[in-house]
C-alpha cells in the first residue's frame, strides 16, 4: 500500500513537471512574451506530451526504484528517459501536425531533466536527514587513501549513508595528508591513529589496504586495538577476484591478514593455454588443496574435470559446489582409492585425462608416525599407481603436491613424500608425460592446521597448546598456494621439483598471541598458553631445500626449482620391492626408508636437534630463497 502511494505521488509530481516544462520553455524562448501563438499549440498537445513521458518513464523502470538510495546510475537513467521521451514527442507532434520551434523542444528537454532530477534528489536528501535525526551514525575512519579506500568511501556514501559517516582517512603518503577525498580529509599518518581517533570520536576503523604485507597490517592492528574501536578489514586481493569493493565484504581482521604475502602476479595466458579445453583430473579433490585446485581450474573452462577421492561426502560437497557455479562444465565425481591399481588404471583408460594434479596423501605427522605402513601405502605406492596410470594413458602433465616436510625428513610422512618425489622423478626420465612436484609448507585453513585448533581452544576458554615456544613454520593461504601450483604446472618441462617462495617463517607462539588478541582477549591473562613438547616426527623448523640442493630461478619470481640429484633407479626399485613385499614392523619400515633417504632422521629429543641446529650453518646455495636452511634434518 505504501509503495503504491509513493508511486502515485511520483506520477503526480512528474505529470505537473511535464505540463509546466513546455510552457516555461516557450516563455523563456520568447523572453516572457505571452502573445505568441505557440501557447495554443501546447494547450492542445499537452495530453500527448504527458502520456508519452509517463509511458517512457514507466517502461524504463523509474517508478520501480528506491530513490533514497539513488546514485549516478539513476541520474543517467533519468537523462536517458527524458531524452527518449523528447525524441518520441518531437516525432509525434510532427505526425499530428503540431509545430513548435526546435529550440522549445531543447529547452523543454533541459527543464524536464532538471526538475525530475531535483525531485528525486529531494527524496534522497529527505531520507538522509530523517535517518540522521532518528539514529546516530557510526563514525568511520578509513586507513588507506588509495584505490581501495576510494572505492570503499564511494560505496559508503552511495549505499550506507544512513548507517555510517566517513570522518576521514589515514595514509602514510605525506603528499596525500591534508587532501580531500569524497568530502573527507586525509587526517594524518598511521603514527597519528590514536590522537585522530580520540579527537574525532571515531567508532569504527576500516583497514582498506588489501595488498600490504603482513607485518604492516600487524603494526596497524596493534595501534587500532589500543584505541578500543571496532576494527574491520577489507578483503585481500585473493578475495576481491571481481574487483568490486563492498561494505558487505568487510569482515573482522583474521590471522590470514597478518600473514599475507605481496600480491602474486600470475601469467594467466600461460595458465590458460595449459588448462583451457583440457581434460583435468584432480586426486584428493575433496581435500583442502585438491578442492581449491578444482575451483581454480573450473574458472579456466576445461573440457572435463574429474574429481577423484576416497571420501564420498567431501567429493559430493565439492561436486555440488562446482556444478552450482559452473553448470556448463563436464564435471565428473569419481570415488576411488589411489592404492587400487585396477580401479585407477581403469579410470585413466576411460577418461584419458591430459593434466593430473595429484593432491591425495596422508599428511598428519603424528598419525603417520604411529602407522607408517599406511603412510607408505598411500603416499608412496598410491602416488606410484596414479603416476604410472598417467604415463600409460599418455597424460601430458602430472603435478604432485609435495611438502617442506620432505626435506631432511624427521617424520615418516615427510620421508614418504620424499620417496614419492623420487618415484615421479624416475618416471619423468623415461616417459613422454611431464612429471613434476611442487613443495610448499603449511596452508592456513586446511584441515588439521593449527588455526582451527587454536580457535576451538580459545572458544572454550583455553589454554592454547603449543609444542615448543621456538617452533616456526612457513605458511601460505589456500588460494595463493593453489594458484602457484597451477603456475608451476604450466611451467613444467619434466623432472622438476618446484619450490614456492613462502616468505619468512612464522613463530607459532606469535601466531597464537595474534589470534588471541584478534579475538579481543589477552594472552596469558584471558587465555593461557601451555607448551606440551615436540611430538614424534616433528621439527622445530621446516625447510624447503636441503643444503646440498640449492635452487635455480624460474621466469616467475615466487617459484624456484630445486637442484635435485639424479635418481638411482636400481636402488629405488629394490627398496620399493623390499617395502612392499614384506610384512614389516613400524621400525623396519623406518629403517628401509632410511636406507633409501639418507637424510631421513627419525625422531630424536628436541634438545639434541636444537644442539645440532645451533652448530650448523646454511649453505650459500640456498641464498636465492633468502632462507635459513640447516644441513642436517631437524
Amino acid at each position: 500500500m505504501r509503495r503504491k502511494m509513493v508511486t502515485c505521488g511520483l506520477i503526480a509530481i512528474d505529470a505537473f513537471i511535464f505540463i509546466l516544462s513546455p510552457f516555461m520553455a516557450l516563455w523563456l524562448r520568447f523572453d516572457g512574451n505571452l502573445n505568441v501563438p505557440y501557447y495554443q499549440t501546447i494547450y492542445q498537445a499537452i495530453p500527448i506530451i504527458v502520456a508519452i513521458r509517463l509511458g517512457v518513464f514507466y517502461l524504463t523502470g523509474l517508478y520501480r526504484r528506491l530513490w533514497r538510495y539513488a546514485s549516478i546510475h539513476e541520474l543517467l537513467v533519468i537523462v536517458g528517459s527524458v531524452t527518449l521521451g523528447s525524441v518520441v514527442i518531437y516525432a509525434a507532434l510532427l505526425l499530428t501536425g503540431y509545430t513548435l520551434p526546435k529550440s522549445v523542444h531543447m529547452i523543454s528537454w533541459l527543464l524536464n531533466g532538471l526538475f525530475v532530477g531535483t525531485s528525486r534528489l529531494f527524496i534522497r536528501v529527505l531520507a538522509y536527514v530523517q535517518h540522521k535525526q532518528s539514529r546516530p551514525l557510526s563514525r568511520v575512519l578509513i586507513i588507506g587513501a588509495g584505490d581501495a579506500g576510494a572505492m570503499l568511501a564511494r560505496e559508503i556514501e552511495q549505499r550506507y549513508f544512513d548507517e555510517k559517516k566517513i570522518v576521514g582517512f589515514i595514509d602514510d603518503d605525506q603528499y596525500k595528508i591534508g587532501q580531500m577525498m569524497y568530502g573527507s580529509s586525509v587526517l594524518g599518518s598511521t603514527q597519528d591513529i590514536s590522537s585522530i581517533v580520540q579527537k574525532n570520536a571515531i567508532d569504527e576503523i576500516i583497514i582498506a589496504m588489501p595488498s600490504v604485507s603482513g607485518h604492516i597490517v600487524r603494526n596497524i592492528m596493534q595501534k587500532c586495538k589500543n584505541t578500543g574501536c571496532k576494527v574491520k578489514m577489507l578483503p585481500g586481493l585473493y578475495e576481491l577476484i571481481d574487483g568490486r569493493v563492498s561494505v558487505n565484504q568487510l569482515r573482522d581482521v583474521a590471522i590470514e591478514d597478518l600473514l599475507r604475502r605481496d600480491p602474486i602476479n600470475l601469467d594467466m595466458n600461460q595458465i590458460s593455454r595449459f588448462l583451457t579445453g583440457k581434460r583435468i583430473l584432480v586426486t584428493g579433490a575433496g581435500g583442502s588443496i585438491g578442492s581449491e585446485i578444482c575451483r581454480q581450474v573450473a574458472k579456466l573452462s576445461p573440457s572435463g574435470l574429474l574429481l577423484l577421492g576416497k571420501g564420498e561426502n567431501s567429493i559430493y560437497e565439492i561436486h555440488q559446489e562446482l556444478i552450482d557455479k559452473h553448470n556448463e562444465l563436464n564435471i565428473v565425481p569419481v570415488i576411488a582409492d589411489i592404492r587400487d591399481e585396477n580401479r585407477i588404471h581403469s579410470i585413466f583408460e576411460q577418461y584419458q585425462p591430459q593434466v593430473v594434479f595429484h593432491a591425495a596423501a596422508h599428511k598428519h605427522v603424528p598419525l603417520m608416525e604411529a602407522q607408517p605402513q599406511e603412510a607408505v601405502r598411500n603416499n608412496i605406492f598410491g602416488t606410484k599407481t596414479v603416476a604410472e596410470a598417467a604415463d600409460q594413458a599418455g597424460a601430458e602433465v602430472f603435478i604432485m603436491i609435495s611438502t617442506d616436510k620432505a626435506v631432511n625428513p624427521t617424520s615418516v610422512m615427510g620421508a614418504t613424500k620424499r620417496v614419492a618425489e623420487l618415484v615421479i622423478q624416475n618416471l619423468s626420465e623415461k616417459s613422454r608425460t611431464k612429471f613434476a612436484a611442487v613443495r610448499f609448507g603449511n596452508v592456513l585453513g586446511s584441515r588439521g592446521s593449527v588455526i582451527p585448533l587454536f580457535k576451538k581452544q580459545i572458544a572454550r576458554g583455553g589454554p592454547i597448546t603449543i609444542t615448543d615456544p621456538e617452533m616456526k613454520r612457513y605458511f601460505m593461504t589456500i588460494p595463493e598456494a593453489t594458484q602457484l601450483v597451477l603456475q608451476a604446472g604450466a611451467m613444467a618441462q619434466g623432472g622438476e621439483v618446484f619450490v614456492l617462495d613462502m616468505g619468512e617463517p612464522v613463530k607459532i607462539l606469535d601466531m597464537a598471541c595474534d589470534l588471541i588478541e584478534l579475538s579481543g582477549l589477552r594472552p596469558y591473562k584471558d587465555i593461557d598458553i601451555k607448551f606440551c613438547g615436540l611430538r614424534p616426527g616433528e621439527k622445530l623448523f621446516e625447510e624447503l631445500l636441503t643444503a646440498e640442493e640449492g635452487t635455480k630461478a624460474t621466469k616467475h619470481k615466487k617459484i624456484y626449482t630445486a637442484n635435485i640429484n639424479p635418481v638411482n633407479e636400481a636402488k629405488l626399485m629394490s627398496a620399493l620391492l623390499d617395502i612392499k613385499d614384506h610384512d614389516l614392523t613400524n621400525e623396519s619400515v623406518k629403517e628401509l626408508i632410511h636406507e633409501l633417504i639418507a637424510t631421513y632422521s627419525p625422531y630424536r629429543q628436541a634438545k639434541d636437534r636444537l644442539h645440532e641446529v645451533a652448530n650448523k650453518v646454511c649453505d650459500e646455495k640456498v641464498k636465492p630463497l633468502n632462507r635459513e636452511v640447516s644441513v642436517v634434518g631437524l
